[in-house]
This record gives structure tokens, C-alpha cells and sequence, in this order.
């Protein structure tokens, strides 16, 4: 690292500054271990600091996590994130690899995925990472575990393969290996033994505008699939399809409680029977799904760097992706929400669900479960609603269920299926953050109201703000709602795209 990022970082660890949680470590190599720039022990000297871009590089180093910060819980934000595709793409095909304990990791298979050669994507990692795939792969496996291991009271077997180990003697060898600990040296509360449920708490950079998130959320609800009050406490919870790699589903429910000290602690229960190789699966899409790697500050201060969007920018700062559970979902809503408000469309949204969803009992409730892909395509969609748009519900359907693995820009040629529901899936069902939906009617409105009323301001909008389109998108629709009830994109996908 440079000068200038040393002296920052510097700062940053000295005063314990939340907002780089994640964005740098520090390794301390007086004592062979590294830490989050938030780490509560006595601030070590400057001339024993290394600072490393990513934990995985200290990890490199021969250095070991700390125990008390606990590095694996940081928010995953790296400098290059957000701007290097190939890099993000690498490491969510490797992320998924590594906890899939039935198949070893296949580098050359990855690379031809991405359209790289094994030896650049080797490269890469070096450049970014510091360390090569399958080291980071170990890294992977380890720190999940490391924090299964903290947080819960899962057995040890269980904790070993759902962090993507082959066999217990395998995680025993490198756990101690990268750690220089057994797993069992971890257990805080060897007393307790597993209930079935599991509560995990997931770091995130402040400011975090929670109350935004549960006004987005509670406005566009499905009754018996999503819930704000539990035991008293106002939360958010709803139920999850997860499938193994075998394409097998199973059950879970989540909640979700206020944020406290920079953290949001998740209660988690998987049906009976559940395999729990499905935890990091999990665990993953919580992260997206709360926006939890986001860097506020660094959002806002290049959304303030654009003059007309200085006020609101700085007003809505820690704004956040508010997403779903996946891609098809996002895109059924999408759909559903063409040329008509938002209320109307989580009414037909309501419908569709208790329609074609299924009633589970799990935690002693019934809950129901949002239709999957196959579930909607054996039976048409009937609903209030254009028979054009009945069939773009159907034709999407039968294509996610063809292909359950497919991207939300390959459902262009679907007739009813363009840029603007492609873009809405891409943003709340996978998290992207350029996704600037500049064709929304609530969007425009608001860019107008900027000054911003012709298509070459708003392309070149997006080019100044890019890769942060998606949390300006949001920021809209939170201004909006403020005076007004947001409503759908009323310039449909079978306008614009396929007439």
C-alpha cells in the first residue's frame, strides 16, 4: 500500500473507525496475527503494522486471525470491489466451490466460465488476493468454520462439513494448520448443547438506515411469507427455499433483529432433516439480501461528487440494497409490477403467492413458502391482470425451471421480458450496484426534479455515478415516498422491447 493509504489506515485503527471495518486489515507482526481495523486490544506500534487489503493476503503472510475481533466477521469489501467484474465473478464461482464438499475445485473449469486461461485467473488472485485459488479456497472453508464455531453450538462434525469439508479429519488438519488451534479449542460454551436453532451475528460499516429497509420491505410484504413482529420485538423475518447442488430443496426462516453496535444478529432454522452444507448458502445470501458489504461513505461521497445530486445524496446516506431471495423472484414482482402502483402490485403479488406457494410448518408455525420456478410453470397464471402479462409470468417460469442456473439477462428473448424487469432482477435479486433504472416513472420524476430531464443528462448521469447506480436508485424511490406513493414503471418491457 502507498503512503498516503498507510497514514489513513493509521488513523482508522487508532481510532477504532467503523467505517473501515473490512476495507483494510492490520497485521501486527510482533504477534503473528492479524485484525480488523476495529479491534478492541491495545493498539500495537506502528513500526510492528502491516496493513493488507484483504484477510485472505494476511492469512498469506503466515499471520492468524484474531481471536477477539474475529477478522472472518468483517463486512467483504475490498478496494477493487465494484469496479473489477472478472475478479467478483472469480470469486463467487470459487466461494461456491469451496463450501461444495461433493466436488473438488476445478480451476480450469472456472477460468473457461469467466473466459479467462487457468494461468491468468492464478495471476489475478496473486495480484488481488495475494495468495492463489485453492489457498483461498482452504481460507474459505476455515473461517466459516471458525465462525460456526464462535457462534454457534453446531457439532463439530456438522460445522466441518457444512464449511465444504470432505471428512472431519480433513477440517482437523487444516483448521490447525492455517490457525494453529483445534476446533474444539474455540467452543466459548461448551455447556450448551444445539437446539435446532442457530443465531449468528453479521457485521456491517455504519451508518445503516435499518427503518428505511423495514418500510421497503413491509410496504411490499407477502402475508404469511414475511413478518415484522416476533416475541414483541419488531424485526424482519420470512421463509427460504435453499437447493443443495443436487437441485434437492429445503426449508428455512430467518429473523432479523434491530441492528446493534454495527451488527445485525440473525436467528436461523432449517426444516428437519436439513443439509447443512446449505449454511454458507445461506449465510451468503442474507449478506446480499441486507446489503451488508456496502461502503456508505464511499457511495455518498462519490453520489455528492455530482453537484445535482450533493443534497439528497448526503440526506439518504446509508441508504442500502433492499433485495430478495433471488433473481425469479424479483422478476415475478418485476412483472406483476408493470403499469400498475405498488399497491396493487403486492396485492396481486399476494395472490400469485397463496395461489401457487406451499404452507410448511416449521418453529411450530405454518409458513408459506414463495413458489418456485417448476411450482408456477405446471399451472397458468391466473390472475387480475392483461393476459399478455399472465403469459410473461408463465413463459418466465417455464424457462427458469428449464434452466434453474440461467442469469437474469438471458430472459431477453421471453416475450414480455425486457431491459427494465432484466435490470429490476439484477438489482434486488442479485445485488448488483450499477443499476440505475432511469426508465422507472418514479426515477424520471425525481431526475427531473434535479435537473435532469433529457436522455444525454441521464446517460451521463449513469456514467458519473457509476458503480454505485443501484443505491442512487434507491435513494429516488425513498424521495419519492416521502411526498407520494411510489408507483411501478409504467414504460413496460412489451412497450419498449418486444412490440
Amino acid at each position: 500500500m502507498n503512503t498516503l493509504a498507510n497514514q489513513q489506515y493509521r488513523q482508522a485503527r487508532l481510532s477504532r473507525d467503523a467505517r473501515f471495518d473490512g476495507v483494510f486489515f492490520v497485521g501486527v507482526l510482533s504477534t503473528g496475527i492479524y485484525c480488523r481495523p476495529i479491534c478492541p486490544a491495545v493498539a500495537p506500534q506502528e513500526q510492528n503494522v502491516r496493513y493488507f487489503d484483504s484477510a485472505s493476503a494476511a492469512a498469506a503472510a503466515g499471520l492468524r486471525p484474531c481471536l477477539r475481533c474475529r477478522p472472518e466477521s468483517a463486512p467483504g469489501s475490498n478496494p477493487w470491489l465494484g469496479t473489477d467484474t472478472t475478479m467478483q465473478r472469480a470469486l463467487c464461482l470459487i466461494e461456491q466451490a469451496a463450501l461444495d464438499s461433493q466436488q473438488p475445485l476445478n480451476i480450469d473449469a472456472i477460468s473457461a466460465r469467466l473466459g479467462i486461461s487457468s494461468r491468468w485467473l492464478r495471476r489475478l488472485f496473486a495480484s488481488k488476493m495475494g495468495t492463489t485459488p485453492i489457498a483461498y479456497v482452504n481460507y474459505c472453508r476455515v473461517m466459516f468454520a471458525k465462525q460456526l464455531l464462535h457462534q454457534t453450538q453446531l457439532p463439530i462434525t456438522e460445522v466441518a462439513f457444512a464449511a465444504g469439508f470432505q471428512s472431519v479429519r480433513r477440517f482437523n488438519e487444516v483448521f490447525q494448520a492455517q490457525l494453529q488451534l483445534s476446533p474444539s479449542s474455540l467452543r466459548r460454551r461448551a455447556g450448551e448443547a444445539y437446539s435446532g436453532t442457530l443465531q449468528l451475528t453479521q457485521s456491517y460499516r455504519p451508518p445503516y438506515d435499518w427503518a428505511a429497509m423495514l418500510a421497503f420491505y413491509r410496504l411490499r410484504a407477502v402475508a404469511g411469507m414475511e413478518w415484522f413482529e416476533q416475541d414483541g420485538q419488531t424485526g424482519y423475518g420470512r421463509t427460504l427455499s435453499l437447493t443443495t447442488p443436487q437441485g434437492q430443496m429445503h426449508a428455512a426462516i430467518f429473523a432479523v433483529d434491530e441492528p446493534e453496535q454495527h451488527q445485525l444478529r440473525i436467528t436461523i432454522q432449517l426444516a428437519t432433516g436439513a443439509d447443512m452444507r446449505l449454511l454458507p448458502q445461506l449465510v451468503k445470501l442474507l449478506r446480499r439480501m441486507f446489503d451488508l458489504d456496502a461502503d456508505p461513505y464511499r457511495i455518498s461521497a462519490a453520489l455528492c461528487h455530482v453537484p445535482e445530486l450533493a443534497n439528497i445524496a448526503e440526506h439518504y446516506i446509508g441508504t442500502r440494497i433492499t433485495g430478495v431471495a433471488s433473481s425469479f423472484e424479483a422478476g415475478i414482482r418485476a412483472v406483476l409490477g408493470q403499469q400498475v402502483s405498488v399497491t396493487q402490485a403486492i396485492k396481486l403479488l399476494n395472490q400469485l403467492v397463496q395461489q401457487h406457494g406451499t404452507w410448511q410448518e416449521l418453529a411450530g408455525q405454518q409458513r408459506l413458502f414463495f413458489p418456485t420456478a417448476a411450482q408456477l410453470a405446471r399451472q397458468p397464471c391466473q390472475l387480475a391482470m392483461p393476459k399478455a402479462r399472465q403469459q410473461t409470468i408463465d413463459n418466465l417460469a417455464r424457462f427458469c425451471a428449464a434452466q434453474p442456473q440461467s442469469q437474469a439477462e438471458e430472459w431477453l428473448p421471453l416475450k414480455g421480458i425486457g431491459p427494465w424487469t432484466v435490470a429490476y432482477a439484477q438489482l434486488r435479486g442479485e445485488g448488483w450496484p450499477d443499476v440505475l433504472l432511469a426508465s422507472d416513472l418514479v426515477i424520471k420524476k425525481q431526475l427531473v426534479a434535479c435537473g435532469l430531464d433529457d436522455s444525454k443528462a441521464i446517460a451521463a448521469l449513469a456514467a458519473q455515478v457509476a458503480p454505485w447506480g443501484s443505491y442512487l436508485t434507491f435513494i429516488l424511490w425513498r424521495a419519492a415516498s416521502s411526498a407520494v406513493e411510489p408507483v411501478a414503471n409504467t414504460s413496460t418491457d412489451e412497450s419498449t422491447h418486444e412490440s
